[in-house]
């Protein structure tokens, strides 16, 4: 089958970050998708507006489950690849050939893009929860990740959609690919710079103690029936 990925954008309340992305990401000529997920705000317009096309939730379900229904959508589609990236602008469309180069060699991985942060500064909170997660969801793996929680990926949707699902909020980044190692799913890890704006400015849906907990509620039986 013909290597035919879309981006697929998972959005909840970014109305004042979507429209830059969208305009960055549309300079690659793919097909976009954007997955309001019961969004307040204008995001669903504004991603309309860009000639995205706008899936919604009627309410928040959390970013898994956003990433699940466009998976869906993009396989009814024909679409073989989704390049996910989040609105909040973190994840830069410069990136987007580095990852999709490295999923058209290897149609049947799941290629991630590791954040170089260089001297961008990051709250010490977050790097402690991004350290830990990768400890745990490695360890569950059982094989080499170096940045378990960057959202900014390729999946081969079909292998997505048959692996077992866990969770829908934050949490489903982690088990996917620890379900996908276990299936002897390719992984590939490639550096991509991403943009980190400075710490007061920084918003972020991802709730510091809920989110953590998740993951570690749905990490830590899979690392004991490792």
């Amino acid at each position: 089958m013909a290597f035919r990925p879309a981006i697929l954008i998972p959005a909840f309340d970014c109305a004042a970050t979507l429209g830059a992305v969208l305009a960055g990401a549309r300079l690659h000529d793919l097909p976009i998708l954007v997955v309001d997920d019961g969004s307040r705000d204008d995001t669903a317009a504004i991603a309309r507006a860009t000639g995205a096309e706008v899936l919604q939730h009627a309410q928040n379900r959390g970013k898994g489950a956003a990433l699940m229904t466009g998976m869906r959508a993009l396989v009814a589609h024909g679409f073989t690849h989704a390049l996910t990236m989040d609105g909040d602008g973190q994840h830069l469309a410069r990136e987007i050939p580095t990852l999709l180069t490295a999923a058209a060699a290897e149609p049947t991985a799941i290629v991630i893009g590791v954040r170089r942060r260089g001297n961008q500064e990051v709250a010490g909170i977050n790097l402690f929860g991004n350290r830990f997660a990768n400890l745990c969801v490695r360890s569950a793996a059982g094989v080499p990740l170096p940045d378990t929680q960057s959202g900014f990926r390729v999946y081969p949707l079909a292998t997505m959609l048959r692996l077992p699902k866990q969770g829908e909020h934050f949490e489903y980044e982690s088990t996917s690919i620890i379900f996908a190692a276990r299936a002897n799913v390719p992984i590939r890890s490639l550096p991509v710079d991403v943009y980190y704006p400075p710490v007061a400015e920084r918003r972020s849906h991802y709730r510091k103690v809920v989110d953590t907990l998740r993951i570690i509620r749905v990490v830590a039986p899979l690392l004991v029936r490792r």
